[in-house]
């Protein structure tokens, strides 16, 4: 097989993203676009109805607790770019709690001429006085750093300050922080995440931070925490080795880090006494996707003997987990729909377990919020696909009230919500969800309609049921079906459900979304000519996929800030982190399947495929514009037909701002209605 090189590619010059040529193409690209679906009859409106959704005043205000104040990011209509602004608990309780404003993004953007938008805060624990702020130019990665006074509100000056990186950085006491940013040459890691971590103290000039921990050029990057809880106060670092396997270390007091003798593989960390490690393969006689608690102390003089928190079954997978002061609340999923109850250690050993709240069928529950240092409270957010929003805020051991409820966002008369598995290829049953007119078996069945299958299959990431009210006014309310394949390369039954699509077992993840595809004509849902795919990032390489793969599948297809050439991947931007999970283009024991997979360079002239809308950002700094641009420009040349979107901000997510996002989902819909939804014929007679 011959090798593919850089001479290979005539569209090379669209992976300089700010190019004057590139730029230019970009331009014509997007008036294309705008011309074809801006002006639709239907367009202006689907628009303002999904940005008065984004805006909606009477949104759930999701906090976070950090001492005596409830803290919130909130963007509407009159804070484009959003405030950062917190409240106390008695207020919150309130419908219209008042709210105080730490900073005002749009008000900052304006003064200092920048597009700045919200990446974080970290808020020094326990004392709760000081944060550094990370603010982001117009939706990247990479973010500026500023140390932030909470009582004044304003910016420190002289304070901590770090210009633009992909920077890490935390609290180790009022005038210390650990941080890994760019130094310069040699301080980044091949993905271009920090490669050291270093102690900085107040006062001194940021180059001069003593050099803590380092890790190696090819790994993914390093990072460093303090732990102020009192009573274990202790210093941790790491790196992580890929995007999957890790080493974790605590530093002695003379500085010298000491491994933490866990798999490289496992997710790991120190709670207090409790070492908690989540397994990905088996150890110490226990499955891949067990939870296990150490004693950390006894750990360290060589005690391996875990107490089993969870142990997976075939239908039956870990989510998430979290603490309150004396309490570990569990989320587990079974079949994809979540099950949560509270774990407690006991004094002599063991841990006692009890439901902590009952979960409709086919919804999801999520821990909004605990406050591990002082209390037992929790929030939970409970809410499914026609279900908006509930928030509930209880106590461990005391009763559970509603805290806050969103209102209806969609109509939803008539629609029902089901559960349905499909066959791959090699025999696994696939589970998805179907959401749209009733296609139960005992109820009337309606005939084939436009159906829109959304899937993403990578990195262990997990589809659970949501209340999305874009999707709703879209799609759904049109008449539209909306389905969400559970496919491997996710984390829906575990890690081994993730790695069954691994770097050459990729088609496996595409092979279950084609069969969810047919599995959907073959009960009548839908047909072919109105069956559209949609999905983003890693699910954007599943839609260039489907693109090349199965064409004759579907309509049309919508890949967002998609990844599509898989033989230079790893040379854009953060590409070289994810080697793990798709393999390594420079390797040749991988180059051949990674080429197969490679729907950029799958093209040809002589298929027929659906119509295919791209969208991406100028500013994402994650995955590059690159692959949709060439990829557009390629499927042009080859006569197909092909739109492209680029958004000039929003990094990843492809908006920053909640214009920006109305105006991609109504692009998205507008495009998939059109070539979904048959034409409308005179009546006759």
């Amino acid at each position: 097989m011959r090798r593919v090189t850089d001479d290979d590619d005539p569209y090379l010059w669209l992976e300089e993203i700010d190019g004057e040529a590139a730029l230019a193409w970009v331009a014509e690209r997007n008036a294309e676009t705008e011309a074809a679906l801006g002006a639709d009859d239907g367009f202006a409106g689907l628009k303002e109805r999904l940005r008065e959704v984004l805006d909606a005043s009477d949104r759930i205000p999701y906090t976070t607790r950090r001492g005596a104040f409830l803290y919130n990011f909130w963007r509407d209509a009159a804070h484009v770019r959003g405030v950062w602004r917190r409240t106390t608990p008695e207020q919150y309780r309130k419908d219209a709690p008042e709210w105080e404003v730490l900073l005002d993004l749009d008000a900052l953007a304006a003064a200092e001429g920048e597009k700045w938008l919200w990446a974080g805060a970290g808020v020094r624990r326990l004392e709760y006085d000081r944060a550094l702020v990370r603010l982001s130019r117009d939706g990247g990665d990479a973010v500026v750093v500023r140390e932030f006074d909470l009582a004044t509100r304003a910016f420190v000056e002289n304070g901590f300050r770090v210009e633009e990186a992909k920077t890490r950085i935390g609290w180790i006491d009022a005038d210390t922080v650990f941080v890994g940013t760019d130094f310069g040459p040699g301080s980044l890691t091949d993905s271009g995440y920090p490669r050291t971590v270093r102690r900085w103290r107040r006062g001194t000039p940021l180059q001069e931070a003593a050099p803590v921990f380092e890790a190696e050029t090819a790994d993914v990057s390093a990072w460093g925490r303090h732990d102020s809880t009192p009573g274990f106060e202790r210093d941790f670092v790491g790196r992580a080795l890929d995007f999957f396997r890790s080493e974790l270390y605590i530093l002695r007091p003379d500085g010298t880090p000491v491994r933490i003798e866990v798999p490289e593989d496992a997710s790991a960390y120190v709670h207090r006494r409790h070492l908690i490690v989540t397994l990905k393969s088996d150890w110490l006689g226990q499955c891949a996707g067990s939870l296990l608690a150490f004693d950390f102390d006894a750990f360290l003089a060589g005690d391996r003997g875990p107490e089993v928190l969870f142990t997976p079954d075939e239908r039956t997978a870990l989510g998430d987990h979290f603490w309150t002061r004396h309490h570990l609340i569990l989320e587990t999923m079974r079949d994809v729909s979540t099950c949560i109850e509270v774990l407690t250690p006991v004094p002599d050993g063991g841990w006692e377990r009890r439901p902590l709240a009952d979960v409709p069928t086919l919804s999801a529950v999520t821990v909004v919020d605990t406050d591990p240092d002082v209390s037992d409270e929790f929030s939970l957010d409970v809410s499914g696909f026609l279900q908006p929003s509930t928030l509930y805020h209880g106590q461990i051991g005391a009763d559970t009230e509603i805290l806050k409820q969103a209102p209806d966002r969609f109509r939803t008369a008539g629609l029902t919500v089901h559960q349905f598995f499909a066959t791959s290829r090699d025999g696994t049953r696939v589970p998805y969800f179907v959401i749209g007119p009733d296609v139960s078996s005992t109820g009337p069945r309606p005939g084939p309609g436009p159906a829109l299958l959304y899937g993403y299959g990578g990195f262990e990431v997990s589809l659970t049921p949501f209340y999305d009210a874009v999707t709703g006014r879209a799609w759904l309310e049109r008449g539209g079906t909306y389905v969400i394949a559970n496919i491997r390369g996710g984390g829906e039954y575990g890690p081994d459900w993730h790695q069954a699509a691994l770097g050459a077992r990729r088609p496996r993840a595409f092979e279950d979304f084609a069969a969810v595809a047919e599995d959907l004509v073959a009960r009548g849902i839908t047909t072919p000519d109105m069956l559209g795919a949609a999905g983003g990032s890693n699910g954007g390489l599943l839609m260039g996929a489907m693109l090349t793969r199965y064409p004759e599948l579907f309509g049309a297809i919508v890949a967002q800030v998609p990844l599509l050439d898989m033989v230079r991947y790893h040379k854009l931007l953060a590409g070289a982190s994810w080697i793990a999970e798709y393999g390594d283009p420079d390797d040749e024991a991988d180059r051949a399947h990674l080429l197969a997979l490679s729907p950029y360079h799958r093209l040809t002239a002589d298929r027929v495929y659906p119509p295919v809308l791209l969208m991406t950002s100028t500013r994402d700094d994650r995955v590059h514009p690159g692959h949709a641009r060439k990829t557009a420009a390629r499927l042009r040349d080859l006569g197909h037909r092909v739109l492209l979107h680029e958004n000039t901000g929003g990094g990843h997510a492809g908006a920053g701002d909640n214009e920006q996002a109305a105006h991609n989902d109504a692009l998205m819909h507008t495009f998939l209605w059109r070539h979904l939804t048959p034409p409308v014929r005179p009546a006759s007679g």
